[in-house]
C-alpha cells in the first residue's frame, strides 16, 4: 500500500486538518495526564477509568482523522469536517453557558474552526 498525499491544494488543506487531529488525537491517547493538564482538568483522585475515558477519546480522534487520512474520500472529509464544526459549537455554548470565556477557550475555539474550515471548503468547492 502506498501513502497518499494529495496534489491539489484543497485536498492537502483537508488531509493536513486531519494529520494535525491525528496528532492530538495520539496526544491524548498515549499522554492522558498531560492532555488533562492542558485543558485544565486535573482532578485530585485521578482514577484509571479517567485515564481510560481520555485515551478512548483519543483514540476515536485518531481513528476517525485516520480514516480520513487513509481513504481521502470527499465524504470522509465532510464527516470529518462537520465534526469538528460541532466541537468548535460545543466549545461557543461553553464560551456562553459555562462562564468560559477564557484565553484558552478562545484558541482552542480558533484551533477547532480552522480545522473544521479547511476540510469543508475543499467538499464544497470553496478552495
Amino acid at each position: 500500500m502506498e501513502f497518499y498525499f494529495p496534489t491539489e491544494f484543497g485536498e492537502q488543506l483537508a488531509f493536513g486538518a486531519a494529520a494535525v487531529a491525528a496528532l492530538i488525537g495520539a496526544l491524548a491517547m498515549f499522554a492522558p495526564g498531560l492532555t488533562l493538564k492542558f485543558f485544565a482538568l486535573e482532578p485530585r483522585n485521578l482514577r484509571p477509568e479517567g485515564l481510560g475515558a481520555v485515551r478512548a477519546a483519543g483514540g476515536l480522534v485518531v481513528g476517525f482523522s485516520g480514516t480520513a487520512l487513509m481513504l481521502a474520500q470527499p465524504t470522509l472529509y465532510l464527516a470529518f469536517g462537520a465534526a469538528m464544526a460541532l466541537a468548535a459549537f460545543g466549545r461557543i455554548l461553553s464560551i456562553m453557558s459555562d462562564r468560559g470565556n477564557t484565553l484558552r477557550n478562545l484558541l482552542l475555539l480558533v484551533v477547532e474552526v480552522i480545522l473544521a474550515a479547511m476540510p469543508l471548503s475543499y467538499v464544497f468547492g470553496l478552495l
